[in-house]
């Protein structure tokens, strides 16, 4: 192999060598097929990367590789008009309306002017409009800023500063520190040893931590001059554009040969360099550009960003399907009066003379004005429809709703995860057995932290005299074994301090505290560590890395000492390091009660052992490990045995305990919010052990609860096929707390929408016997035993369970599809408490979406990371956490929170405020339409079933713009029923929302029958005072009687509006004043002589509000009308509730206290015992940063593994259902 092109270190150094392989290297392993590696680019010849064309339609063709300009922006200056009408007009109501001012403006059908329709509506496209133009010349200046961003392209025989938008696939690019990568490019080298280069990922992943890439290490040595990178013509074979963020298979042909390439190899778009002076790549995927919606992006970040779904609550929703039921029976109202007229048009020819003033029987015919009277109707009545403008309020509401001056800053409406425990990511190491350190101040050590302090002398003299090897081996082995980088900047590290960027925040704990005691990790290269022992500097050879996975759940690295002697250094949880250990003895036992201590605490633990290996032994092992690392399919397989090979015959060092706080509030918020019925779901990427410690520390879990586990959800989600899909909905599930926690892997194979192919439930779910833990038969047992009670508390029939090893029961297990999707969903809707570990973003996007999609629920998703996006995308409702992980989340939510315990405030105040406001909008909404526009329904019997309308039509088009919005604007801005303070003392409130108490289908019948009520007596009130009326103050004309319904119907809904108001200010008496004061001026304006004069026909009610409102008579009318309409509903509303309450109070004071008794009938439930040790492991990062180090493969993540099943309390009643040995926990 010393001849053979590769990369990294020398060939002492035992990873996977690239070395030649075939064009589609790789595929195997990953599953891809062979025509997956459709990719082919060249670099530096633009020319034959052109060549390459990929069909659109039939025979037209386009380039396969696209530029690199983006365009995000859904306008030009040509198209905005068009397409902005377009999808304005797409809306039902608008259309529908858009219908109606066509009809107005034809003078057959009309009977309204066209600005009582077409003002509000013109108003309402220049509003949305207005807001859509703004928006896009945003997105117009981020295209600009993003395109022309400087880079340097080599351009012949030098390199010369172009813009973005110049690059194109097959480029060579010189980037240097600072710079954002500008495509998705292969790494050709670098100005750092072995062509190392540190990027930032930020904007990818949202971890903060620097990650390094690596160039192949024939490029390293080749390319070495800007001459050597103009004659470069690799040509790069890889897969077609995907969203794999951590995935790349391709390969490098240059000069006859091929090298295997992965994504430690790509720098992707978006990266930061850091910590590298000059780095080169070629550009493999370029980002193409968005336009009017159709995706033209290749780059990784860019294929993962998901498609922003629009989001309707569920009162829109019905909403809609209420203005579809008013459109239709105002149809049947029109057709109606079209039958009546006709049936009077026959029966009475003379009609014109009798009502000369009615335009709509200037006819001779009756047969064509049918359809004309039909639509002149529809026109007429489309007034009562529910338009557009009159949710302008709302959407303020929405606007002005985040802001709140209790949470430090406004929630703005913007733009945890269930993934988060709410932590605040502060790691405080604490060193563990077999010597547990406590506290003491000591400056000895200049690498040290001052604010540190340390109160254990004796550990620290014990660690200061390197006398015990045990100790010493202890801290070296945190100083070694990791994947940690140091960021050497003398700017941010003053004095001594050194800055560590690790994978994760327990990674960087440990390193810090072994620095604080003396062992300091000072640098790394690929092949060595630098350590600084109690001053004393050391070097270590790196001989392997065996990366940490969620399989192994441990971490290892082979180190050569400066001695010669070979060590082998391991850290991982528990379970598995107990289980290579050479001998137990007292300080394993010790060990083992620190760590169940620790685990009570909810700290994250860590067991750290070591061995020494022998040379011969070595040299075998270094041969087989070799050949693993270059097999090219199974790699992963055969990498895990050969480690598993070495990490054997271990020697327990000690153990480590971590403490992720937790923000302030956690667990008062969630035990707020499942007092309010919220279901809280946590989908987390960390352990399952990590998971579960921080649902008992955050109170989402407790120890009554009984935790389903794969086993148990296995064996239930059969029998539910068996019972025929119905005990899920029995009364006596509700009887048993449950929680219910399981991993990504699970959920593969358990979900329909996570596989291509339908397989069984039960196939794979455990992991090879190889990798199974001791004492398996005991586990079977306990879970039999608990599968059985559990089936007995369900009333289940206890079906066998299926034999794993039987080929023949397979097709038995696959029937239904075998628990498909829903079953999953109903019995984790009726548990407590979900925990999801291990998943991916794309996992916590599914499950959101299924829940929505089976159980018509709201959700609501909170993260903080770039890995919830796809999550906070998918829920109803969005919600980013402003942390330490980027900034991704914030920008795709829809609401901005700082910490977690603000949820609380945000839905049990915010949200409960604007739930109210909006369904007291509608429900006032509907009522004041109907009150004031169903007298034209009332007016046309009068007026020979035309379509002749009462109103004048000035106030008609202002009558939802001025007279009756500013009321609904301050109830859709300020209304509240109760004080922010009652919401959080009261989460039981919340229930009201949950169960649409405020608005529904009843709420919306008692409205609309409010508002034909309040018409009726409008109209007839006013109907049967006018007959009776002569003399100079007679109001019998049509002018005055218009008038007068007018005012008593906007009067009535004032009073009603004003009943509806609890939340009373200054401002809202303004608002109520300033309506009747516009419907004064307007209608002052409107009727005056000197707009008659320029035009009668637009303005012609001449001096009728001054004709009828001068006379008290009238105006007693007009008081009459309100007074009857307002009385009732404050007896019903005030008068009755106020009485019931008095009178109840009353029979409770002469009935006297009275000690009540109450018969408790005690639930058989099943507690989950408390475990010895709940325990968990200080790993938060993902598998592969080894590799990123020794350049070995990244390890293939395998099939999880059930965690142990705890044994549950017995009824006495339930013993002698088992007989079993009495066991010792």
């Amino acid at each position: 192999m010393g001849d053979s092109p590769g990369r990294g270190a020398p060939q002492r150094r035992h990873r996977a060598q690239p070395g030649r392989v075939p064009r589609a290297a790789g595929t195997q392993e990953q599953g891809l097929g062979e025509e997956a590696f459709t990719w082919e680019v060249q670099a530096n010849n633009r020319a034959y990367n052109a060549q390459f064309k990929e069909k659109v339609f039939l025979c037209w063709q386009k380039k396969k590789y696209k530029t690199n300009v983006i365009r995000t922006a859904k306008y030009n200056f040509f198209s905005f008009l068009p397409l902005n009408l377009y999808e304005q007009l797409h809306r039902v109501s608008n259309l529908y309306f858009l219908l109606i001012i066509i009809l107005q403006s034809i003078p057959d059908i009309s009977t309204l002017p066209w600005f009582s329709l077409g003002a509000p509506m013109v108003c309402l496209l220049f509003i949305r409009a207005t807001r859509d133009l703004v928006d896009d010349i945003g997105r117009h200046k981020s295209d600009r800023t993003i395109n022309n961003r400087p880079c340097q392209i080599l351009m012949g025989k030098s390199f010369k500063r172009k813009k973005w938008q110049n690059l194109c696939v097959g480029d060579v690019v010189c980037l240097h520190k600072d710079n954002i990568v500008p495509a998705d490019m292969l790494l050709l080298a670098s100005t750092e040893p072995s062509s190392l280069c540190y990027v930032e990922t930020v904007d990818i992943d949202g971890e903060t931590n620097l990650k390094f890439r690596q160039a192949l290490m024939v490029t390293h040595k080749e390319l070495t001059s800007v001459k050597k990178m103009a004659s470069f013509q690799g040509t790069v074979t890889c897969e077609a554009p995907n969203s794999r963020l951590h995935h790349f298979v391709g390969c490098l042909e240059w000069n006859d040969k091929k090298y295997s390439l992965d994504i430690g190899n790509l720098l992707l778009r978006g990266c930061r360099i850091r910590n590298t002076d000059t780095c080169y790549g070629m550009v493999i995927y370029a980002d193409g550009y968005v336009f009017a919606n159709l995706a033209g992006f290749d780059t990784k970040i860019m294929k993962n960003c998901g498609k922003i779904h629009l989001k309707r609550t569920k009162l829109d929703l019905l909403m809609n399907k209420l203005v579809v039921v008013v459109i239709f029976s105002l149809r049947w109202c029109s057709s109606c009066l079209v039958v009546a007229f006709s049936l009077r048009f026959l029966r009475h020819q003379n009609l014109q003379g009798q009502h000369y003033y009615l335009s709509g029987l200037h006819v001779s015919k009756c047969g064509p004005q049918r359809l004309l009277h039909l639509l002149g109707s529809s026109s007429c009545f489309s007034v009562t429809i529910p338009n557009c403008p009159t949710f302008i309020p709302v959407s303020l509401g929405a606007a002005f709703g985040g802001q709140d001056p209790t949470q430090g800053e406004p929630a703005r409406p913007a733009a945890r995860d269930g993934e988060g425990d709410g932590a605040q990511g502060v790691a405080r190491p604490q060193p563990a057995a077999p010597r547990r350190p406590q506290e003491n101040p000591y400056l000895w050590n200049k690498f040290a932290d001052g604010k540190l302090l340390f109160h254990n002398a004796a550990l620290l003299n014990l660690v200061r005299s390197n006398r015990d090897a045990a100790v010493r081996e202890f801290w070296r082995l945190l100083a070694i074994c990791h994947t940690v980088m140091v960021r050497e900047s003398r700017r941010e590290c003053p004095g001594h301090q050194l800055l560590y960027q690790a994978a994760s925040p327990d990674e960087g704990a440990l390193v810090t505290a072994a620095r604080n005691f003396g062992y300091v990790f000072l640098s790394r290269t690929q092949d060595t560590i630098t350590i600084v022992e109690l001053g004393e500097e050391r070097v270590y050879q790196v001989l392997a890395i065996m990366d940490f996975n969620s399989m192994r759940k441990r971490m290892s690295v082979l180190v050569r000492k400066p001695e010669g002697t070979i060590c082998l250094y391991t850290k991982g949880a528990d379970t598995v390091i107990f289980q290579r250990l050479h001998r137990r003895g007292a300080t394993e036992f010790a060990t083992e009660a620190a760590l169940a201590a620790f685990a009570q605490e909810t700290l994250r633990t860590l067991c750290l052992a070591y061995r020494e290996v022998a040379e011969d032994i070595y040299e075998d092992w270094r041969q087989r490990h070799q050949e693993a690392s270059l097999r090219l399919q199974n790699r992963a397989q055969a990498l895990q045995q050969v480690y598993n090979e070495l990490e054997q015959n271990l020697k327990l060092l000690g153990a480590t305990a971590i403490e992720d706080r937790l923000q302030d509030g956690v667990p008062e918020t969630i035990k707020c919010l499942k007092k309010s019925n919220i279901k809280i779901w946590v989908l987390t990427g960390d352990k399952q052990e990590t998971a579960v410690n921080v649902g008992f520390a955050c109170e989402l879990l407790s120890e009554n609860m009984l935790i389903l586990e794969e086993k148990e959800i296995t064996r239930i989600l059969e029998t539910y096929w068996e019972s025929n899909n119905d005990f899920l909905t029995k009364k006596s599930l509700s009887q048993v707390k449950l929680a219910l926690v399981i991993n990504g892997d699970f959920l593969d194979k358990l979900l329909v929408s996570l596989r291509k192919e339908p397989r069984a439930l039960v196939q794979n779910v455990n992991m090879d016997e190889a990798w199974q833990e001791p004492g398996q038969s005991r586990r079977d047992f306990l879970y039999a035993r608990r599968l059985s009670l559990l089936c007995r508390r369900f009333g289940l029939p206890l079906a066998a369970p299926p034999a794993e090893d039987s080929a023949d029961d397979s097709g038995a297990r696959r029937r239904s599809e075998v628990l498909q999707e829903r079953a999953f969903v109903d019995l984790a809707s009726n548990c407590q408490a979900v925990i999801c570990c291990r998943v991916t973003p794309k996992q916590k996007a599914l499950i959101v979406a299924l829940v929505k999609k089976y159980h018509q629920v709201v959700t609501l998703a909170i993260g903080d990371g770039a890995n919830d996006v796809n999550m906070i995308k998918t829920a109803d409702v969005g919600v980013g956490l402003a942390g330490q992980e980027g900034m991704q989340a914030v920008q795709n939510s829809d609401f901005v929170l700082g910490q977690f315990c603000f949820l609380q405030r945000l839905l049990l105040v915010h949200g409960r405020w604007s739930y109210v406001r909006i369904c007291k909008f509608l429900r006032y909404f509907f009522y004041k339409t109907m009150a004031s526009m169903m007298v034209q329904v009332w007016f046309a019997c009068y007026n020979g079933f035309t379509a002749q309308p009462l109103y004048e039509g000035w106030f008609l088009a202002l009558f939802n713009l001025l007279y009756s919005t500013l009321p609904v604007l301050y109830i859709g801005l300020f209304e509240q029923d109760v004080s922010a303070e009652q919401s959080l003392e009261q989460p039981e409130l919340y229930l009201a929302g949950q169960k649409d108490e405020l608005f529904n289908y009843w709420v919306f019948v008692q409205a609309i029958a409010h508002g034909v009520a309040t018409s009726l007596v409008n109209f007839f009130m006013t109907l049967w005072i006018s007959r009776d009326t002569a003399g100079p103050a007679s109001f019998s004309d049509h002018q005055s009687f218009a008038v007068v319904v007018a005012l008593s119907g906007l009067l009535s809904i004032t009073m009603e509006v004003i009943l509806i108001i609890k939340y009373w200010t200054v401002l809202c008496v303004v608002t109520i004043v300033l309506s009747l004061g516009f419907y004064a001026i307007m209608t002052t304006i409107t009727q005056s002589l000197w707009l008659f004069r320029v035009s009668p026909k637009t303005f012609p009610f001449l001096y009728a509000d001054r004709s009828v409102l001068s006379s008290p008579s009238i105006l007693l009318v007009v008081l009459l009308s309100v007074s009857i309409n307002t009385f009732p509903v404050l007896a019903l509303r005030v008068i009755f509730p106020a009485l019931k309450k008095l009178l109840a109070k009353e029979e409770k004071v002469e009935e006297g206290p009275s000690e009540e008794i109450f018969a408790v009938e005690p639930l058989p439930h099943l507690y989950r015992e408390s475990r010895a040790r709940r325990s968990s492991y200080a790993f938060s990062h993902r598998e592969g940063y080894a590799d990123l180090i020794t350049q070995g493969t990244i390890l293939r993540r395998g099939p999880g593994v059930s965690s142990d099943i705890a044994s549950e309390s017995i009824d006495p009643s339930d013993e002698e259902a088992f007989s079993s040995p009495k066991e010792s926990h």
